[in-house]
């Protein structure tokens, strides 16, 4: 997600702007790279990173507008890229060419400019998915099989325990949590079935989906859209049956899988906003979005049919998307940021907003800044102490948007601040109510 080549400052290209019911367009940029792309990462709205063939590893620090090459000690394909934080990043990459076949694991602790390569331990393995919850603690998924957790941060890994249904020990292709306890993970097989795996007891346990609700096909990804409701992305290219979709509202237990009526296989899904998803169908050169979590959606052409893998959304207005021959497309909100009347005290340029507010789960703070310069954005109680730190990074000059999740948070009135150089600038009233069960 870094490192700025000088001839690619300005990237432009290709813009193709969709105006139906205003769900925002996407721009390809132009990169340093043919490579396919499989995976991207971003940290936050400014740096990111993107992994494919050929050992490529692509970084920006400038919220993708320019791109450039890392040094990477290996030649294979790099299937996925995590980053906890702008320096402390995982990689994984196929090793098809000398013995013993597998994966090779990398590890940077400075952004990418430099990686370590460790082979994965057991031969055969080959790594799709990695999540990290610190800098210790973090999961894999892999194929023929592998559901694995380390707590030394990498150094070892061990095989998680899994029920013993008939579809446990397939392949594994996303990991992801709601929280420390509550995760789920999804794979499969082509033409077989696809799996979801849940866990709500962090990890120490998982059970795979019942297989009467197991769809023909692999599950790519999941989304957690609270503890209660799940959607995950996939298809069945057989038979004209197209992208589908499948869902629990019931925390995992119970699943149903629809056939939205778009011909292809959705390969990601992630949400821009709390209703607003996004989907990339891959060589269909489609992306599809859904304006309400997933019941209806809509089906849009990439930038130059581009073929298009893995999307992120590290905020509501900020979006990429890479895949096949380079492709890197960037995100542009469907009208340039509006920034509300901000009333109270404001210190020069600085202001700071809170939507919804009152609220009861998902906030979201929005922030203008006049100068690139380092941010806090924080959660007090009346009485000054802090609940919560929201952000702490640093910006561009201009509006900034965070979501902010309450956990652990007892309903009340509490205050936002927002600091600028070790400075507080501004505060905000935020109501925070009963969370009432989905």
């Amino acid at each position: 997600m870094h490192k700025v080549v000088a001839g690619f400052a300005c990237l432009a290209f290709t813009l193709a702007f969709i105006t139906s019911r205003g769900q925002g367009s996407w721009e390809r940029i132009t990169v340093p790279t043919a490579a396919s792309l499989y995976s991207v990462c971003f940290t936050d709205s400014v740096y990111g990173w993107a992994v494919g063939d050929s050992g490529t590893i692509l970084h920006t620090t400038d919220g993708g507008n320019a791109w450039a090459l890392q040094p990477c000690p290996v030649t294979g394909e790099i299937m996925t890229v995590f980053f906890l934080n702008r320096n402390l990043g995982w990689a994984s990459a196929f090793n098809f060419t000398v013995p013993p076949f597998g994966t090779v694991l990398l590890r940077t602790t400075n952004g990418g400019d430099d990686w370590t390569a460790t082979p994965y331990p057991q031969e055969n393995i080959f790594i799709n998915c990695i999540l990290f919850f610190d800098s210790l603690t973090g999961w894999m998924g892999g194929m023929p099989h592998a559901l694995v957790k380390t707590t030394d941060g990498g150094d070892t890994w061990n095989q998680a325990t899994i029920d013993t249904s008939i579809f446990a020990f397939f392949p594994v292709l996303n990991i992801t949590f709601y929280d420390t306890l509550t995760g789920f993970a999804c794979g499969g097989m082509f033409d077989i079935a696809g799996v979801i795996w849940r866990t709500t007891n962090g990890g120490d346990i998982w059970y795979a989906i019942d297989a009467s609700q197991a769809p023909a096909d692999e599950v790519h990804a999941l989304h957690i859209i609270d503890p209660q409701h799940v959607i995950g992305a996939g298809g069945d290219p057989d038979y004209g049956y197209g992208v589908g979709m499948i869902r629990s509202s019931d925390g995992g237990l119970n699943w149903a899988y629809e056939d939205i009526g778009i011909q292809g296989i959705a390969f990601d899904i992630d949400f821009r906003t709390a209703t607003e998803a996004w989907a990339p169908l891959g060589p269909r050169r489609k992306l599809i979005w859904s304006p309400d979590s997933g019941e209806t959606w809509n089906e849009i052409a990439t930038p130059d049919s581009v073929s298009v893998l893995e999307i992120t959304f590290p905020d509501s207005l900020h979006g990429y998307a890479v895949g096949h021959d380079g492709a890197v497309l960037k995100y542009h909100p469907p009208v340039p940021p509006f920034v509300p009347p901000f009333p109270g005290k404001q210190s020069g340029d600085y202001a700071l907003n809170v939507s919804p507010n009152p609220g009861s789960s998902l906030f979201f703070i929005t922030c203008r800044v006049p100068d690139t310069e380092v941010i806090t954005v924080k959660l007090h109680s009346l009485s000054g102490t802090e609940v919560a730190r929201i952000a702490e990074m640093k910006v561009f000059p201009g509006v900034h948007q965070f979501p902010f999740r309450v956990e652990a948070v007892p309903p009340g009135i509490y205050l936002v601040s927002l600091s600028a150089g070790g400075h507080l600038k501004t505060t905000r009233r935020i109501i925070i109510r009963t969370c009432t069960p989905g």
